[in-house]
């Protein structure tokens, strides 16, 4: 029900925007948010939207370079990743929160993307 589009291959400093399309159903009275898992590693919260756009959280790793967004008339959440690091390289999920808050807690989403993959060249 969640397609994440628009990963690829990028140099270090360069940008790229992530898009999550809802298909079949509505998600514009949830919460969003965007994880992401490197190779080896435990799937980790990247930023997160409520259901309005009027709240917004990221972890400090990307904070100040991505910009999390919503346009619940397209029913799409997009993550926008400027200033892009090898060390963001990694699968891009985006997830639909079980209520209409932005959250960074895992167990708190309810339907997951099937990921994106973004690789950032030194």
């Amino acid at each position: 029900q969640l397609q994440a589009s628009g990963g690829g291959l990028v140099q270090a400093g360069g940008s790229l925007r992530l898009s999550c399309a809802a298909s079949r159903r509505t998600f514009s009275n949830n919460g969003m948010g965007w994880f992401r898992q490197a190779p080896g590693k435990e799937r980790e919260f990247v930023a997160t939207i409520n259901w309005n756009g009027s709240n917004k959280y990221y972890a400090d790793s990307v904070k100040g370079r991505f910009t999390i967004s919503r346009d619940n008339s397209k029913n799409t959440v997009y993550l926008q990743m400027n200033g892009l690091k090898p060390e963001d390289t990694a699968v891009y999920y985006c997830a639909a929160a079980r209520g209409a808050w932005h959250t960074s807690v895992t167990s708190n989403y309810q339907y997951w993307g099937q990921g994106t993959q973004v690789t950032v060249s030194s």
